[in-house]
């Protein structure tokens, strides 16, 4: 059985009024994309490789994008933020990227800007 991510009827209750309006024809089940969305993304996922449960990956990718695009999720994202009240603990993250091996030499060569006001070793 695969660990699928199914969001819970309190929870689409809570998410519901930031869903933009269907017009025309009726959108297919907002529970069972959502969650697909979730699951793509949390599990890092190309959208042709969402689990057949979740519906068509063309149908979970267009609606993720158009949504996005409308800023849906931000919104919703922002709400659940606001009624969460004043955090305990703030955390920073710590990720970094690496830098291309040639980066170390440009200093060297002239080729970055020096920015700072340190004084010049000679």
């Amino acid at each position: 059985m695969r660990d699928l991510t199914w969001l819970s009827e309190a929870q689409m209750r809570r998410i519901e009024p930031y869903f933009p309006l269907s017009h025309g024809v009726p959108r297919v089940d907002d529970r069972r994309i959502v969650s697909g969305i979730i699951f793509v993304i949390r599990n890092g996922l190309r959208w042709r490789d969402a689990p057949a449960e979740y519906g068509p990956h063309k149908t979970i990718y267009n609606r993720f994008m158009r949504w996005s695009r409308l800023d849906v999720f931000n919104k919703i994202f922002a709400a659940l933020a606001a009624k969460g009240g004043k955090p305990d603990q703030l955390m920073i993250d710590a990720t970094h990227l690496k830098a291309h091996r040639t980066a170390a030499s440009l200093l060297k060569k002239g080729l970055f800007p020096d920015v700072s006001d340190a004084p010049k070793a000679v």
